[in-house]
């Protein structure tokens, strides 16, 4: 078959990799524009641009696939199955429609659950102690096609966005090289998705990164993981400071200790903070305008003190 594929981050990457050493004939790759990076802004290739550049493929990056120009391209390529991991667009409906196989995408999560664009991060925030992969069938709508095959990924206590990124990521290539087989075997089965059990996994916005430690303290710490080591998490020193945390453990599970969001402990190297219900201790910062740090440093730089209470602002 002519695999068209179409992604774009490093988690699309676990897929292209498994079909190029799997030694699929890959006819080109589809990813997003470049785009500005770093202080300089200089304009950088997405992850999967620079791995396909390295393999000799093909690259295309239109503004659009809308329109007579992506058209032209697919009637050039003439791809029999698209494949589509973290692409982040929405394919019009001629695109979905062009190959004699379909658009089969990976999907980071157990499908109906965690539709749309964060479904890892928004997993692991929600409490969830199991997530997966789902292949599918693309059709006109987010996430809305006919699943094919799932397989589960267990999510523990303490696995963060990005632990959780790189095993689903290397289980959506499994399965995918598995739907794969079973396409061509011919004994690959579509089922429906039930609607009722949808849940929509939406993009990661600035507020859903305000630590509200009003909550109970595994609350507090599955906000923590699941937005780290990005966009992270974060709350406000007394004198107004942002204060990013990149990484955190449940310290104490019951228990109203002091109110919400008062520094109890600076031992063993880490700052303890009360919630609503138990507390949980900063392993790792990072402060306004500094690097990453472990909280021994950012506690032996005194800028925190017990006594402290954190997420409000100056003013």
């Amino acid at each position: 078959m002519k695999i068209l594929f179409m992604g774009t981050p490093d988690f699309a990457l676990f897929s292209l990799r498994a079909l190029i050493d799997a030694g699929e004939n890959v006819i080109g790759v589809v990813t997003q524009p470049d785009k500005p990076k770093g202080r300089g802004y200089a304009l950088a290739p997405p992850p999967v641009k620079v791995y396909a550049t390295e393999k000799e493929l093909p690259v295309y990056q239109p503004n659009t696939l809308r329109g007579e120009a992506f058209a032209n391209l697919l009637e050039e390529l003439s791809p029999d199955l698209i494949i589509v991991v973290a692409y982040g667009k929405i394919l019009p409906v001629n695109v979905l429609e062009y190959p004699k196989y379909g658009c089969i995408n990976v999907h980071g999560s157990l499908l109906p659950a965690y539709r749309g664009a964060a479904p890892m991060q928004r997993a692991i925030i929600d409490g969830c102690t199991e997530t997966g992969i789902t292949t599918m069938y693309m059709a006109d709508g987010i996430d809305t096609g006919d699943m094919l095959l799932k397989q589960a990924v267990t999510i523990e206590e303490n696995d963060n966005f990005e632990t959780i990124h790189d095993k689903l990521g290397a289980c959506g290539a499994e399965v995918l090289l598995k739907t794969l087989r079973e396409l061509r075997a011919g004994t690959l089965t579509r089922t429906k998705q039930d609607d009722n059990l949808a849940t929509h996994a939406a993009k990661i916005e600035k507020d859903d990164c305000v630590i509200d430690f009003s909550r109970d303290a595994k609350c507090v710490h599955d906000q923590i993981r699941g937005l780290s080591p990005i966009p992270l998490a974060f709350t406000y020193t007394p004198d107004g400071k942002m204060l990013k945390v990149t990484a955190s453990e449940i310290a104490q599970r019951t228990g109203t200790l002091a109110p919400a969001g008062t520094v109890l402990s600076l031992s063993g190297g880490k700052i303890e903070v009360a919630c609503g219900t138990g507390s949980v201790a900063f392993l790792s910062v990072l402060p306004e305008g500094k690097k990453r740090m472990a909280a021994a440093d950012f506690i032996n730089g005194r800028k925190v003190s017990l006594g402290d209470v954190l997420g409000t602002t100056v003013g």
